[in-house]
Parts: structure tokens; sequence; C-alpha cells
């Protein structure tokens, strides 16, 4: 990972992997720390460091019933690109649901680029909210009150344009880590460069 003059702690739960800035962040990670953590995403940030990406990725799980970190959503704002990485239980999580509302958000006031990957998961079921997706959401919406059930309609329109968009389809073990890794360093660059 990171060595020490790489890696800055904002929190107990998060780190910025940074190169040249410690206000901004080229990309912002959002992924489901439980099954990509050690494996696809440290892959992906330790390819950005050595590209001089400065990254944004939280380093911890949030609690369950936790809120969102306010330094999670600023990161958001402070991010040119967001990478979220759709995995099989990505939509399990509140916490990745609200990342992703955020980053339509961004994406929609101040023109935030948005790369998904979509990591070992079909992305038509991501856009449709088919299969696991379905039914994730369909646990959200046990016992849910009006309130509730309206974030859980935001969260589906954001996972759908998101889903939309063009990404990296990550589909067997082969190719898990260099498929996504061969165009995504030039997609960054160009988006960056694009966002200046």
């Amino acid at each position: 990972m990171a060595s020490s003059t790489n890696q800055q702690r904002l929190s107990s739960s998060s780190s910025i992997f940074y190169s040249h800035s410690q206000q901004s962040y080229d990309v912002f990670l959002s992924f489901r720390g439980e099954d990509t953590r050690r494996s696809f995403t440290d892959h992906l940030c330790s390819a950005f460091i050595r590209n001089n990406i400065s990254t944004f990725r939280d380093d911890e799980e949030l609690p369950k019933g936790g809120e969102i970190a306010p330094e999670l959503l600023q990161a958001i704002e402070e991010s040119r690109v967001a990478i979220v990485v759709f995995s099989k239980i990505y939509a399990d999580s509140k916490w990745c649901l609200e990342e992703l509302l955020k980053i339509i958000d961004c994406k929609e006031e101040r023109d935030l680029k948005i790369i998904p990957i979509f990591y070992h998961v079909d992305p038509l079921e991501v856009r449709n909210q088919k299969g696991i997706f379905e039914e994730a959401f369909a646990h959200h919406e046990e016992n849910a009150d009006e309130e509730k059930k309206e974030k859980i309609r935001r969260w589906k329109t954001a996972m759908k344009e998101a889903g939309n968009l063009a990404g990296y389809h990550v589909k067997d073990r082969q190719n898990r880590f260099s498929q996504p890794f061969y165009g995504l360093n030039h997609t960054i660059q160009y988006a960056l460069s694009d966002s200046v």
C-alpha cells in the first residue's frame, strides 16, 4: 500500500492517497469494502499512486446504522472524477448508496465525471436493479416509511443513471485486475484534462 509519505489521515475511517494536492483529489473511489477492499480496490489505488493520480478512498467500513462521514461527502465535492465500483453487495450498503447519490448530485451540479466499473456484476442488472440489486433494494424497503421510500427512489434513480454510463466490465478471474487498468488510466487522464 502507500508509504507514510503518500498517505494522510483525515479521520480514523478515511485515507487520502495523494501525489500533488491535499485539498482536492483527482479521483474519489466509491466501493463496497467487504467484497473489494483487500483485492480489486487495493490494486486500483496502487495503480493510481504509480501514475500520480491523487485518490480519496475510505479505509474503514462504516458501522451498521452509522451515518456517512461529512469528510466523505466533502471529498466527493473536491474530486474531479468519481469511480464507482459496482460489486455484488454494493447496493446492500446504505452508505455506498448515499455516496452514489452525492456523486450523481455533483455530476449534475458541477459536471463531476463518473466512471463505473462493473465488478463481477452484469451492467444491465445495475441499470435496471434486477437480480441481486433488486433484492438489496427490496431489503431496504422493508418497513420503510414514506421519507425512507423517497430516499430509496433517489438511490434507484442514481444507480440507473450511473449504470447507464460507459464504463468497464470485469467479469471473470482472468481479467479481474488487468482488464480495467488497461484503459482506465488513459480514461482518467482524459477526464482530468477535460475538467480543467
